[in-house]
């Protein structure tokens, strides 16, 4: 029964770390990380991300502008741009080999050990992508809180608030999460090569014949 859901496994793992791994790349570079209303002027929403803040106006669209500095970031939004540089990068590799090491590419039929071998690094690399796409993202979220509830900070000064792409980056760290634990559970079952089964009943055969010429008067 395992032998029939491992290839099912397999590709629902690949499956889910494909789309967790482009919605990690689309939370990279997604403005709606923050997002701030202004009560003197409801028509504009103020926007930042890792890599430029925007204003959206109801009749003039939104307009961006890059940061001008990296080290002039808050400290969570600099590591954020390193882990999630490095979620996309791990969850690209990892992709890349649990895809040459799934049973149901013909390339390399003969060499399962070094399939396997694969197969497992790449479901690690996936697993430790959607670890570094939540850590950033649920960084950001917790300055954010912290800011929203600071009494220190006067009543009338703006507060931001979570933005989309949050949602986005925690959805995408699940699904990386869940593909590597696909993958990786698929090493666990045991394969049984019908060379060993064929090697196993004719040794069988030969210790039968045996007894047989033993027990003969």
């Amino acid at each position: 029964m395992a032998l029939v859901y491992q290839p099912v496994m397999q590709l629902s793992g690949i499956l889910f770390s494909l789309l967790g791994w482009v919605l990690s790349c689309l939370t990279t570079y997604l403005p709606q990380w923050k997002n701030l209303n202004l009560e003197l002027n409801e028509l504009e929403i103020w926007t930042m991300g890792l890599w430029q803040a925007c204003v959206v106006q109801e009749e003039g669209g939104m307009q961006c502008k890059d940061f001008d500095s990296f080290l002039a970031l808050p400290p969570e939004l600099r590591i954020s741009r390193i882990l999630m540089f490095f979620s996309n990068g791990s969850g690209l590799l990892g992709l890349l080999l649990s895809g040459f090491g799934m049973d149901c590419l013909k390339i390399g039929e003969r060499q399962q050990e070094q399939k396997k071998r694969l197969l497992l690094f790449g479901g690690m690399l996936v697993w430790i992508s959607g670890i570094t796409a939540i850590v950033p993202v649920s960084w950001v979220a917790h300055s954010t809180v912290q800011e929203f509830w600071d009494e220190n900070i006067p009543d009338i000064v703006p507060r931001w608030d979570f933005g989309e792409a949050l949602f986005v980056g925690w959805l995408a760290g699940f699904c990386l999460i869940l593909g590597g634990s696909l993958l990786n559970c698929t090493i666990c079952s045991t394969e049984v090569h019908p060379s060993s089964v064929h090697y196993s009943v004719a040794e069988q055969q030969d210790q039968c014949q045996r007894l047989e010429t033993e027990t003969r008067p």
